[in-house]
């Protein structure tokens, strides 16, 4: 089925995917915006970074080649379920604007980028799992924004700030943005 095109959900597809730093709020905002719109009658799936590493990604590590096999594998599962009109919620770190670049050429017309902004400072403080911590002690190898670049994003669909806005009030306004895009 097309992209765009009726069919039983009512709905159109969409990949709505959020990146930014570890601790930024991706997840949260993913798991809000995906209780949001399921509560609307959407259906949806999540895609999280996390949770993929545990099962089909589980044999990629954090070298720069992983980490594109990484988002290039997410990318693929996302596009499918965009043909079958379903809205995917991705959240990954996504550090380097051509793995963004990849993804948007994977997924396609219907790709929506989100740059979950967050200061690395905040993004410290919020660290609940002590990811920066072990990183900065090099117990952690090619983490993302301590030993491994994080690149500024080149042209995101959207930008929110996590630093400014409570979760929730970033959800609404990724909802507010797609909400159009995905109703029939």
């Amino acid at each position: 089925m097309e992209t765009g095109k009726k069919s039983a959900l009512n709905q159109k597809g969409i990949v709505v995917w959020l990146f930014g730093l570890s601790g930024a709020g991706k997840t949260t905002i993913s798991d809000l915006l995906k209780e949001k719109l399921e509560s609307n009658g959407f259906f949806t799936v999540s895609l999280d970074g996390d949770v993929l590493r545990e099962g089909l990604n589980k044999d990629l590590l954090f070298s720069e080649a992983d980490r594109q096999e990484n988002i290039r594998r997410a990318a693929e599962v996302a596009k499918m379920m965009l043909k079958n009109n379903i809205v995917t919620i991705c959240s990954f770190i996504t550090p380097l604007n051509k793995n963004r670049a990849m993804a948007a050429d994977i997924i396609g017309e219907g790709y929506f980028e989100v740059f979950v902004e967050c200061p690395l400072s905040l993004c410290i403080k919020r660290d609940v799992k002590g990811l920066y911590q072990k990183a900065k002690a090099n117990q952690i190898l090619n983490f993302t924004g301590i030993s491994a670049s994080f690149e500024t994003p080149e042209n995101s669909s959207f930008i929110i700030s996590t630093a400014d806005d409570t979760a929730i009030e970033s959800m609404e306004k990724i909802y507010s943005k797609i909400h159009p895009l995905i109703s029939l």
